[in-house]
């Protein structure tokens, strides 16, 4: 990521401990007398605090450690104003606090003595507003429609272990992927062996058909359902009991989520349908509407990584080891970036390998040569393919051209150049 001292070197620095409700603030002078005083989550405070920072010498340079979302108001009035603000990670503060005073103790005039002794080091990375970037609608989207998928999938963990396993063990097997809204509906309306067996199996046939819909071999899975039904081991519990009645109102819950991340998909290939990263980011195998959002929400402009590796760093994607004397340890991921962006890449590099022929599945399939039943081969692999996602994306953001497919046959080593991993687009992905 691009650094804060390749600017003009500041004359004031300014460095805030942020908190809900009252920020810490350290300030410098051009002469070096250090004044603290705390700022309010106010507007007079804040204006009082900016009046303050234009009367000193300027250029003025600002470091924050974020916290949450506290930061963001004070940083973009900052921002807005003309100060050049940084942000300081967090372990990087909290590794500096222990060092120099040899105690984990902290409290918030420590913090900002930290803050501003790593903003005077340099070891600062630089803030980029959200809405001044124009992707806090895209991070609001992504992040509403995580949130919306977490609650889904605790709403059919709670369906497939508790519910499930009291009023219909066996239907359970019929629940095979994520995007099952017609079982849903199937146990809405026979929630309960109960309700099946009261009917014949012909009777049973024509009033689930519809709730199953189109699907191939449709007659023999009612058929196979009405039979399992026959046999069930559930508790004996009436279909219009109130304990059944819960377990509809889970179930109508699911749904409605459903529907809310359905809308949330539509809504998101609208907003960026027109995005020419987007677009590019499209044509890469594995990566999907809600991927190519994620990437675009959580990265922002790629384009200002200068190199593969700073973005790599940023998701957490980087390669690190512990090394002392002889000993040297395994190398493996850092995991102090992005997580979600992370997750992404991990995701859709799953996805990537399962399609029939590209060549995330070739370099997958290479690692898997020697080992092919090694689970830890197999991560080693997974690990591999998302790294490689990561370097593609970027190399396609960076150069506005689609992902060319297969490059790889034309080089002895099997690897992507990232001048020339890009060519005439491909069919886009139906994932």
């Amino acid at each position: 990521m691009t650094d804060c001292q390749e600017s003009v070197a500041p004359a004031t620095w300014v460095a805030i401990d942020i908190a809900k409700d009252m920020h810490v603030v350290l300030l410098e002078t051009a002469s070096g007398e250090h004044r603290s005083f705390r700022v309010a989550n106010q507007r007079t405070d804040f204006d009082r605090f900016v009046t303050l920072l234009h009367a000193e010498a300027q250029p003025v340079r600002v470091a924050l450690e974020p916290t949450g979302n506290y930061h963001r108001v004070l940083a973009y009035r900052l921002v807005t104003e003309g100060f050049e603000v940084c942000l300081i990670s967090s372990v990087a503060s909290a590794r500096y606090r222990e060092a120099r005073f040899n105690s984990w103790d902290k409290n918030d005039p420590k913090d900002a003595a930290v803050l501003l002794a790593l903003l005077k080091h340099g070891l600062t990375q630089r803030y980029v507003d959200p809405l001044i970037a124009n992707v806090h609608e895209l991070q609001e989207l992504s992040k509403t429609y995580f949130q919306m998928a977490l609650a889904r999938m605790r709403v059919q963990h709670s369906i497939l272990t508790h519910y499930l396993p009291v009023y219909f063990p066996e239907i359970g097997k019929f629940w095979q992927t994520n995007r099952t809204e017609w079982f849903i509906r199937f146990l809405l309306r026979f929630p309960v062996p109960a309700a099946i067996t009261t009917m014949g199996e012909d009777e049973f046939i024509a009033i689930a058909s519809p709730v199953v819909g189109r699907k191939v071999h449709k007659r023999e899975l009612l058929q196979e359902m009405y039979a399992v039904a026959q046999h069930s081991i559930a508790l004996p519990i009436a279909e219009h009991s109130l304990a059944v009645h819960t377990f509809r109102v889970q179930l109508q819950h699911f749904l409605q989520l459903e529907a809310q991340r359905t809308a949330l998909e539509v809504e998101s290939e609208t907003l960026l349908g027109d995005h020419p990263g987007y677009q590019q980011l499209r044509s890469i195998p594995g990566i999907g509407p809600v991927f190519a959002l994620t990437i675009l929400a959580e990265a922002g402009d790629i384009r200002r990584f200068r190199h593969h590796r700073q973005f790599l760093k940023y998701c957490g994607l980087d390669l690190a080891k512990t090394q002392s004397g002889t000993a040297r340890g395994r190398e493996t991921l850092s995991k102090r970036g992005n997580a979600r962006l992370r997750s992404t890449f991990w995701f859709a590099g799953r996805v990537a390998v399962r399609m029939r022929e590209n060549s995330f599945r070739r370099k997958y399939d290479r690692y898997l040569t020697s080992d092919p039943t090694s689970a830890d081969r197999k991560r080693k692999a997974l690990t591999a393919v998302a790294a490689k996602m990561a370097r593609v994306v970027y190399a396609v953001v960076k150069t506005n051209q689609p992902y060319r497919c297969y490059f790889e046959r034309e080089l002895p080593s099997g690897s992507i150049p990232f001048s020339r991993a890009v060519d005439a687009a491909p069919s886009v992905p139906t994932s």
